[in-house]
């Protein structure tokens, strides 16, 4: 397309062209012909003029005037299309300048800058001259328009350039790529790659000063990433370059921000397997919920004083034909990020109803909740359209969220939570301990459950350790009516020290590693708890009709 608008330019003016110089013709022939035919008329009009000669030709002496005419016609015309052509010249060339910079901040734009860089790395032969590509992002931007406005946005980008240009040396060239991405590149000797640490050490710094808009401050950090061209193996190819030696740059600024944000690193082979290898765990994710990969696990939950088991726990695993069994800690953030851990967690919950349908109707379901699916209004109306689709009764059901969600939206997640107990689901607090709930919070939300973390029920391993913060959880819980569940039950020491400190359900290795379904069947066969179809079906469609009837209620809430 850019081609295309180039040869027709290039048409255009040579049509100007054509057209100036026929113009110029016209006058030059008609300047010729004044010469031949005033040679005529000139002497006989000034004879008759001084009473010498007869009047002259009429005819000749209009053609003279006629020619005359046409001179000075065509010469204005002339003047005015040379004054037209360099007005058009002139804006062509400030039209080329505008496309070669960013409108906002006057910096290059990708266009130019990629062009421009190719340059540089194709004319370098020095052995002591390198160029180290900096590629810079404000960190958390998108905050900064949602909570100042777009106007302190482009303020914030025109001063993160000022102050960036401000830095760079003679010889450096910063550009805008667009949106809070911004790049430069300076020179610099291999050997002495610290001169660029310094550059973004000080870029870092003179970032950390508020940007100030309407008498607001505004803080923003930047991560930074520096790729050098000694990385290249080949830097004569213009662009094609340009553009690999910005992408090392990007690798290294998305590692800056995956360690924190707020800091530079130089780019490294590793980071662009790791990424490599985040791109293929985004593509297999995808592609797994697709073909139904990814699998619902069971962990027991027991009843500490008499042993009972009375529940599981749904967590999910991904049977990945090439990574093998993979764990959530590796997948569910990934699938938060790019936005299916929704879709996912559905299918999870719809096959996890579906196993324990098989189990008897005594024996609960908890399934976890990311706080990404709490954002969500409609999650409540989801989960219990889920339970009626799948005819599974709502008080064998516990969803479990983290205290995280509670600071997102207080209001939203105590609707929620709200219309699913009206359908008979319990609610309970997972990870109690490690958020900032508050007591208030504990008061106000109707929970049924807190579950106390892994991290406090692990240090009751060591037999001398007292456990006053888990005792103080646990008589916490007793005063507000909740009971409790400890996770992390890894071995009889920890069980025997949970026991005394009151009537608790206990989950954790101790009892076995979580199991697929298949696994979990063979269990609850032995110990003669699975579903009697003659009544277990009875009372599973009861409590779905039950469910039905409450739904209005559900979305008026």
């Amino acid at each position: 397309m850019e081609d295309g608008t180039e040869v027709r330019g290039s048409k255009q003016a040579f049509a100007r062209k054509e057209h100036d110089f026929v113009t110029l013709g016209i006058a030059i022939a008609a300047i010729i012909l004044f010469v031949g035919t005033a040679g005529v008329a000139l002497p006989t009009l000034f004879r008759a003029w001084n009473g010498n000669a007869p009047s002259p030709d009429l005819i000749l002496t209009n053609a003279l005037l006629l020619n005359i005419a046409l001179i000075l016609l065509g010469w204005n015309r002339y003047k005015i299309l040379n004054a037209e052509l360099v007005q058009r010249r002139h804006s062509e060339k400030e039209a080329r300048r505008l496309a070669e910079i960013d409108h906002l901040t006057g910096c290059h734009n990708r266009r130019s800058f990629t062009a421009a860089l190719g340059d540089l790395l194709a004319s370098q032969t020095r052995p002591d001259r390198a160029f180290a590509a900096i590629a810079v992002d404000l960190d958390n931007f998108k905050q900064v328009n949602d909570l100042n406005g777009h106007q302190a946005g482009d303020e914030v980008l025109c001063v993160t350039a000022g102050r960036i240009a401000g830095l760079l040396p003679e010889g450096g060239l910063l550009a805008r790529l667009g949106g809070d991405e911004f790049v430069c590149v300076v020179p610099f000797h291999p050997q002495v790659p610290d001169r660029i640490d310094h550059l973004a050490t000080r870029m870092v710094e003179i970032m950390s000063s508020p940007v100030r808009h309407d008498g607001v401050a505004i803080d923003v950090t930047i991560s930074i990433g520096i790729a050098s061209s000694t990385e290249l193996d080949n830097m004569g190819l213009g662009p094609i370059s340009a553009q690999k030696l910005m992408h090392k740059a990007d690798i290294a600024m998305y590692h800056a921000k995956k360690q924190g944000k707020n800091r530079f690193y130089w780019f490294e082979t590793p980071m662009e397997n790791e990424l490599r290898f985040r791109n293929e765990l985004e593509a297999g994710i995808r592609k797994g919920i697709a073909l139904g990969e990814f699998k619902p696990y069971y962990e027991q939950q027991i009843d500490l004083t008499s042993g009972k088991l009375v529940g599981f726990e749904m967590l999910a695993r991904w049977e990945s034909p090439e990574m093998g069994v993979v764990g959530p800690d590796i997948f569910i953030p990934i699938a938060e990020e790019i936005g299916v851990i929704g879709d996912m967690s559905e299918r999870l919950i719809a096959q996890a109803f579906e196993d324990a349908k098989a189990w008897s109707t005594e024996i609960t379901l908890s399934v976890n909740i990311s706080p990404v699916q709490m954002r969500d209004p409609w999650f409540a109306q989801k989960l219990l359209k889920l339970m009626v689709k799948h005819n599974f009764p709502a008080n064998r059901l516990d969803i479990e969220i983290t205290e995280s969600c509670l600071h997102e939206n207080i209001g939203m997640v105590r609707t929620m939570i709200t219309s699913l107990r009206n359908q008979g689901v319990h609610i309970s607090l997972d990870d109690f301990g490690t958020g900032y709930s508050s007591l208030s919070q504990l008061r106000s939300l109707p929970f049924d459950r807190l579950k106390i973390d892994r991290s406090f029920i692990s240090e009751l391993k060591e037999e001398e350790h007292n456990g006053k913060l888990v005792d103080a959880i646990i008589s916490m819980g007793d005063g507000l009516k909740l009971p409790i569940t400890a996770e992390g039950v890894e071995n009889e020491v920890v069980l025997e020290a949970l026991k005394r400190m009151g009537n608790l359900k206990g989950q954790g290795y101790h009892y076995g590693r979580p199991e697929p379904a298949d696994l979990v069947i063979e269990r609850l066969a032995k110990q003669n708890l699975l579903a009697r179809p003659s009544t277990g079906g009875v009372a599973q469609i009861g409590l779905a009709e039950r469910s039905t009837e409450h739904e209005s209620d559900a979305k008026a809430g």
